[in-house]
């Protein structure tokens, strides 16, 4: 029979950056960010939180990590573009990974705008400058371009995942459409004529291919101001 102080330090052997930031993750996506604290991480991984420090030093430093660590996994599928229909569908893929990522762990969307300078942030914005070029964009107006697009992926991508989150209780999504679409029809027309046209639209949309759909507005506007 191992002792027990054996048994300790095979544990606090085993455990690695790695290991702590997807019990991380695993914390962030079933309780969002006030779950997430050194005592709930030692508990999930059966260790000290001494244990824990000796590898991250803050919460701040682990919300980076496992921000970053999201991030990775959708940029590490997305080809090299050196045409233009290259560079526009890795930007497309990369936008769609940070929908369906920020869909997927909401605290991501909540984290990224806190530290611009973060790793995730800062390979986010390199992957999607760096694909400009292919596109034609001049260098003077690359870093506008990347804005743009960068602000429009984070910003769709977090308020449909805090739409999710915010929801009437008990009610799905198609509801909490079907009464946002009643409230618009309800409006004067006279004062509100737009919202009465789309109110259809809006009840019976879907995000994914909306946020695809502006993500498209985006490149083709680019691409015409290369042609122009």
């Amino acid at each position: 029979m191992t002792p027990p102080r054996q048994r300790s330090v095979r544990r606090a052997d085993a455990l690695s950056t790695d290991r702590i930031v997807e019990a991380a993750i695993e914390i962030l996506d079933a309780e969002g960010e006030r779950g997430l604290t050194f005592r709930a991480l030692a508990a999930r991984l059966s260790t000290g939180a001494g244990a824990i420090y000796h590898h991250v030093a803050s919460k701040e430093e682990l919300l980076t990590e496992a921000t970053t660590g999201v991030i990775e996994r959708v940029l590490a599928d997305v080809p090299d573009s050196a045409t233009p229909e290259e560079g526009a569908r890795a930007i497309t893929l990369i936008a769609l990974g940070m929908f369906d990522a920020i869909d997927e762990h909401p605290w991501v969307g909540a984290h990224l705008p806190v530290v611009p300078w973060q790793p995730g942030m800062v390979r986010l914005f390199e992957s999607i400058g760096g694909r400009l070029d292919s596109l034609g964009v001049p260098e003077s107006a690359q870093f506008n371009a990347a804005s743009a697009l960068l602000n429009y992926i984070l910003g769709v991508a977090a308020q449909n995942a805090a739409n999710a989150r915010t929801r009437v209780a008990g009610a799905g999504r198609e509801e909490f459409m079907a009464e946002t679409a009643d409230r618009w029809e309800q409006l004067s027309p006279a004062s509100y004529p737009f919202l009465h046209r789309v109110a259809r639209q809006l009840r019976h949309h879907d995000d994914r291919e909306q946020f695809l759909a502006g993500v498209d507005l985006v490149l083709a506007g680019l691409a015409a101001g290369q042609d122009g």
